[in-house]
């Protein structure tokens, strides 16, 4: 059976990225011009300094924005490789990727059939999606890791603070903790738009201690961890693979 794969409108542009001036900006070389293109993920990517790493661009059809282009994938190749291996950086747009394969019955082992709804209240939180079926609604929250990314030599990178704002998802965990304690189905979804390895935690340490053991309380409560791997190019974007994660 033919997997179903998500088309873009219109085939992505290939660029060359020669800066990252601020948060919301890249400048991208396009052909022969350098366009001010807008940068989808706002927080850290990777440690990667932005100075020629190749880009795929989606092009709006609004006029009245003030940049023609988002950058919708890097790749960690050099410029000159044929075959780029893409990493999405559009965090928004992967749960239109994932609402797509839900609906179209590619996740059913995960997420269940039913009506699907997007951006649902759920305790003191919002929840991504939650799936109707015939015994109950799955609830599920999706994070798409972009904070450590593959290591390549043709990217150069820099040192960054570790990152430690998990306030957002230990209130998730907690609340969908909750959920399952009522009956329902809860799932915290790793959404990675490349091939990655299989989610192992790190070792706990001051930074991560608190998010760790509101994960592992969670777990025990019924909530489950999967993963799905997806792949973009030019032309849209393919289902990898999806496993089930056992993290303790």
């Amino acid at each position: 059976m033919k997997k179903p794969a998500y088309r873009f409108p219109e085939e992505l542009a290939e660029g060359i990225i020669l800066s990252r001036p601020n948060r919301f900006i890249m400048m991208v070389r396009v052909g022969r011009r350098t366009v001010r293109c807008h940068c989808p993920n706002t927080g850290r990517i990777g440690d990667i300094i932005f100075k020629d790493v190749p880009c795929l661009l989606s092009k709006s059809a609004r006029k009245e924005r003030k940049t023609k282009y988002t950058v919708e994938a890097i790749s960690l190749d050099p410029p000159s490789c044929k075959n780029k291996r893409w990493i999405g950086i559009n965090q928004t747009r992967a749960n239109e990727y994932l609402a797509f394969f839900i609906r179209n019955n590619a996740l059913a082992r995960m997420a269940g059939k039913g009506k699907l709804e997007r951006e649902k209240p759920l305790g003191r939180s919002r929840i991504d999606f939650v799936i109707g079926g015939a015994s109950g609604n799955t609830y599920m929250e999706v994070k798409t890791p972009l904070i450590s990314l593959p290591a390549s030599k043709s990217v150069k990178t820099a040192t960054h603070s570790r990152f430690d704002s998990f306030e957002r998802l230990i209130k998730h965990f907690a609340d969908l903790a909750r959920s399952v304690r009522k009956g329902s189905r809860a799932i915290v979804l790793l959404c990675y738009l490349y091939d990655a390895p299989r989610f192992r935690p790190p070792a706990p340490d001051r930074t991560s201690s608190r998010i760790q053991r509101a994960a592992r309380l969670a777990e025990r409560s019924g909530v489950g961890n999967w993963q799905v791997n997806l792949r973009i190019d030019e032309r849209g974007v393919s289902l990898i693979r999806y496993v089930r994660l056992k993290l303790w």
